[in-house]
C-alpha cells in the first residue's frame, strides 16, 4: 500500500516561518524524474464541443495558443462513432467520422498539434459499448453475446460477470473474454499506427478490472496513460478517497496516472468558503493525492462532467468566481496540472493562466517538487515550491519576504519568484 511507503518520505526542516519542507514523492526518491514531470495537459473540449463541428478544426486553430502558453499534452473527446454526440456511447469503433468532425479532420488536428511539440491523447471508452441497432448487434469489430457481461441488464449476454461497476445506459462488456481483449488492443493499436494519437485517458476504470486496462497499457505502449477514478469525497474524512486512488495504482505498478479528484474537492471547498486550513494534512502535506504521488496525480480544476456547463448529473462545479485561484494551485504545486478548455479559451483567462504556466516552465517547477506549507488557515494559504516560487491564496496579507519578487497576482492570489 502507498501509504506505507509514504511514511519514509524525506522531511527537512527550514527555517522559513517556521515550515516542514516535504519531499512531495517518496515514489521517486534515487530515481529519475518522470517522462512528463513537467507536463502542463489541456482537456481539449467541454461537454457541448460537438455542437460546434467541426470540432477538430477549432482544434487545429489552436494549437499554436497551446504550444504558446507551454501545453505540451492534449486530452481530445472519444472520436469513434458513437450513439451519444459527446462520444460516450461508442458504437462502432474505427469509425472516426463523429460529431466532433471527419477522420480527415481529426488527423488534420493531430498533425498540427504534433507538429507544435503538443502530444495528444484519445478518449478510451471501453467499459461498454451499444450496437448498431439494437441492443447489442456490435459491429465495426462484430462481436457476439460471448463478449456482454452475464449481469448486464441485456439478458443474452453470454460472458463472465463484470468485474467492476456496470453501467445501465450500455452493454457491459466481458473483459475476461480474450477475444475481447484482443480485439480492444488492436483498436488501441490502430488508433496510434493510423490515427496518430499517443497516448490515452481511459474513461470509467472502476468499470472493469484494473488488471486488465494493465494488459492494454503494456500492449499499447502509450506515451502517457490516465485514468478516471470519481468516488465519493467525504470533505470531513478525506484520506480513503486518496487511498482509493492510490491503492489502484498500486494495482496496475504505478505505469498509469489518475485524476486527482482528492485535491479538486478539497480546494474547490476551500476556496468557496475560505477553508485554506483543508490544503493541508495532518503531516503537513498537501492534502490531495499530491500529498502522496504527486508524479502520478493529474491536477484539475474542472472538466466535461464537473462543470457547470455539464449536463452531467454528477456535476461538480469549482466555484465560478474563484476558478483562477484554483489554477494558481495547480500550476504552482506539483502533480500534472490540466486546464480546462473552457476556461482557457471562453472565460478570459487566457493571459492568466499562460502567465501562470510560464512561471511554472521557467522556474523548473515538476510534478515532484517540494511543497512548504507556511499557512493553512482560515482566509489564507501560504506556501514555498522548491525554495524558488512562493504562492499565497485568500485575501489576507502576506509575503514570502526579502528577496522575492512578485511575478503575477490576481482575484485572491499572488506568485512570487525567488530573486
Amino acid at each position: 500500500m502507498k501509504v506505507i511507503k509514504l511514511l519514509a518520505a524525506l522531511v527537512l526542516l527550514l527555517p522559513l516561518s517556521g515550515g516542514v519542507v516535504f519531499c512531495a514523492s517518496a515514489h521517486n526518491l534515487g530515481s529519475s524524474p518522470p517522462r512528463f514531470d513537467s507536463t502542463i495537459m489541456l482537456q481539449g473540449f467541454n461537454w457541448s464541443s460537438w455542437k460546434t463541428s467541426p470540432w477538430w478544426n477549432i482544434v487545429e486553430s489552436k494549437a499554436g495558443d497551446m504550444s504558446q502558453a507551454g501545453i505540451n499534452l492534449v486530452w481530445l473527446p472519444p472520436s469513434s462513432d458513437s450513439a451519444s454526440d459527446e462520444g460516450y456511447l461508442p458504437r462502432r469503433l474505427y469509425t472516426q467520422d463523429s460529431r466532433y468532425g471527419s477522420s480527415a479532420e481529426l488527423t488534420s488536428a493531430i498533425t498540427a498539434l504534433h507538429a507544435k511539440g503538443v502530444k495528444v491523447i484519445a478518449d478510451i471508452v471501453v467499459n461498454h459499448r451499444v450496437g448498431t441497432g439494437n441492443w447489442a448487434d456490435f459491429t465495426d469489430p462484430a462481436w457476439g453475446p460471448e463478449s456482454v457481461c452475464s449481469d448486464d441488464e441485456w439478458a443474452q449476454g453470454k460472458g463472465a460477470a463484470d468485474t467492476g461497476k456496470g453501467v445501465p445506459f450500455a452493454r457491459d462488456l466481458d473483459h475476461t473474454n480474450a477475444a475481447v481483449r484482443k480485439a480492444i488492443t488492436a483498436w488501441l493499436a490502430w488508433l496510434r499506427a493510423s490515427i496518430g494519437y499517443d497516448g490515452w485517458r481511459y474513461d470509467f476504470a472502476r468499470g472493469y478490472g484494473s488488471k486488465y486496462m494493465l494488459m492494454y497499457n503494456k500492449a499499447t505502449k502509450p506515451a502517457f496513460a490516465v485514468a478516471e477514478i470519481w468516488d465519493d469525497l467525504d470533505l470531513n474524512n478525506t484520506d480513503p478517497h486518496r487511498q482509493a486512488l492510490t491503492d489502484w495504482m498500486d494495482s496496475v505498478g504505478g505505469e498509469i496516472k489518475v485524476f486527482d479528484f482528492t485535491t479538486k474537492g478539497i480546494l474547490q471547498q476551500a476556496v468557496a468558503s475560505g477553508e485554506y486550513w483543508r490544503l493541508k494534512d495532518a503531516g503537513g502535506r498537501p492534502s490531495g493525492l499530491i500529498g502522496w504521488w504527486p508524479d502520478n496525480a493529474v491536477t484539475f480544476v474542472d472538466n466535461h462532467d464537473t462543470t457547470v456547463e455539464a449536463s452531467s448529473s454528477k456535476s461538480w462545479p469549482f466555484p465560478s468566481d474563484k476558478v483562477i485561484q484554483g489554477y494558481a494551485y495547480i500550476l504552482t504545486h506539483p502533480g500534472i496540472p490540466c486546464v480546462f478548455w473552457s476556461h482557457f479559451f471562453d472565460w478570459g483567462l487566457k493571459n492568466e493562466i499562460t502567465k501562470l504556466a510560464g512561471i511554472r516552465k521557467t522556474l523548473g517547477i515538476t510534478s515532484s517538487s517540494n511543497v512548504n506549507i507556511v499557512h493553512a488557515s482560515q482566509d489564507i494559504y501560504a506556501a514555498v515550491i522548491d525554495n524558488k516560487l512562493a504562492v499565497k491564496l485568500g485575501y489576507q496579507s502576506w509575503d514570502p519576504g526579502s528577496g522575492w519578487s512578485l511575478s503575477v497576482q490576481g482575484n485572491g492570489y499572488k506568485v512570487w519568484s525567488k530573486k
